[in-house]
């Protein structure tokens, strides 16, 4: 879903005593737009309505079947203005399509060379009125960051690939399903969610007992074909350090089943019982398996944090790649706008260039850490940085979340585990509204600048309560 091509539907407006060139030449630029871009337009033929644009009632409900024959892979609408159009066949055709993906809404400029009869577009005043029928529909939609642009503007094209990934974080959402491995730990409170409003809004839960599991993985051998394929595939991603063989098998043996899971209830992300009964039970850490999965796009998170893996997937949907879960753990010396984010070691390769299996010294401490091998040692370097948490306010009955942007740095950072510094503004804010507001001390970070895109996905359209903190 992050990564594939998506089908974006187009509603040409028109307003018949407009010239008919400015509908012409607008069909042919976005088309060109769109095979640059290698995206799919969907849109009416030139000989199915006038022109292939959308002006009287018979045009939306022609457009509005076109839409619906393409409805499972329709992810959003474009609605394209080169003139002022006619804001009730804009309104009509989404209104009839009843497709409830996301809308953005496209004006042409006009130029101060051409305000005469043949050339005048009006589309500026003309985006007001389809805005306005909208909001009166009930209908929602995204607006370009410039009330009026080019198609060839890159202002424009910039603003079409955010709405792609809007649309991608809209559509993997409502479609979403998350396997919940194990029992919540019972000394973590902070991971309690709701299972009934998650499904209220399209996100279906998958448990399974963690003794099936275990059960299924000791059940393996070293000499079974799946478990030294997933070895092989497990010495490719890591090095293995220092971990001896023993712990390896038990690492592949687990990963076997995990990946068999995954597959059979086709799940799109985890979250995972650790702390500590794997550890006790069957000897060894699952962070690598959970890394290889977060790295392959299918993210997982420990401690069954399920709106924390929701995050994880939300985060990658928007940018294309992976995330990683950390805890908001320790300050940085002095520095109120920095502080240090850590792990036992689940993190995704993409956060750590210098990665190796090793084991979870903290955790060792209770259960031995001869039984922590498969926790990631790593540090990231400086990359971009985009965080924020999902979570369900079960008191309120809804989902809300918080992001922000900022930065992960190279400052000096000596400890073990998966660990990175981040550089925020006003953390100490955010820090604030992060504990009067409930949050979680889990928090998902990712290698890019996408809070704008998940601000628009996670609050206009899916409707849930976002504080986009500003540093």
């Amino acid at each position: 879903m992050s990564k594939q091509a998506l089908s974006i539907g187009i509603i040409i407006g028109n307003r018949d005593f407009f010239p008919d060139s400015l509908v012409e030449k607008a069909r042919t630029e976005i088309i060109e737009v769109f095979s640059k871009l290698k995206l799919k337009p969907i849109l009416l033929e030139t000989t199915d309505t006038k022109l292939g644009g959308v002006e009287t009632y018979k045009d939306s409900q022609k457009c509005a079947e076109l839409f619906k024959k393409h409805s499972e892979e329709l992810a959003g609408i474009l609605v394209l203005l080169p003139n002022f159009g006619d804001e009730r066949g804009v309104a009509d055709t989404l209104k009839l399509a009843n497709l409830n993906v996301p809308v953005l809404i496209q004006a042409y400029p006009d130029e101060l060379s051409k305000m005469n009869v043949v050339n005048r577009r009006d589309s500026w005043c003309g985006k007001i009125s389809v805005c306005n029928n909208l909001y009166q529909y009930g209908i929602k939609y995204t607006l370009t960051s410039q009330h009026v642009s080019h198609p060839s503007d890159p202002i424009f094209q910039k603003d079409l690939k955010d709405f792609l990934a809007v649309c991608r974080v809209v559509k993997g959402l409502k479609n979403i399903r998350i396997g919940a491995i194990g029992a919540r730990p019972g000394a973590f409170n902070t991971v309690r969610y709701s299972e009934k409003i998650l499904q209220r809004n399209g996100i279906t839960v998958v448990t399974a007992d963690l003794s099936e599991i275990l059960g299924k993985a000791n059940k393996l051998t070293k000499d079974d074909a799946s478990v030294k394929q997933h070895l092989e595939k497990i010495n490719a991603y890591a090095s293995k350090g220092k971990t001896p063989n023993d712990a390896m098998i038990q690492i592949a043996k687990l990963d076997v089943v995990l990946n068999d899971y995954v597959d059979e209830y086709q799940l799109d992300a985890t979250a995972i019982q650790c702390w500590t009964s794997l550890q006790q039970n069957f000897g060894c850490n699952v962070c690598t398996s959970m890394s290889i999965m977060s790295e392959n796009m299918l993210p997982s998170a420990c401690e069954v944090d399920v709106t924390g893996t929701l995050s994880m997937y939300a985060m990658q949907l928007a940018s294309g790649s992976p995330s990683a879960l950390v805890d908001w753990n320790n300050n940085y010396a002095n520095d109120p706008e920095k502080c240090v984010l850590f792990h036992c070691g689940n993190w995704a390769k993409s956060f750590l260039p210098d990665v190796e299996i090793s084991n979870a010294p903290i955790l060792g401490t209770s259960v031995g850490v001869e039984n922590t091998y498969g926790a990631l040692d790593g540090r990231t370097p400086a990359m971009p940085l985009t965080y924020g948490r999902i979570s369900t306010d079960d008191p309120k009955g809804i989902i809300k979340a918080y992001i922000g942007e900022g930065e992960l740095t190279d400052d000096p950072l000596k400890t073990f585990g998966n660990r990175a510094v981040a550089k925020i503004g006003n953390l100490q804010g955010l820090m604030n509204h992060v504990c009067r507001n409930g949050f979680e001390h889990h928090v998902v970070m990712n290698a890019s600048k996408t809070g704008a895109i998940l601000e628009e996905a996670l609050g206009n359209y899916m409707g849930w309560d976002i504080y986009n903190h500003k540093g």
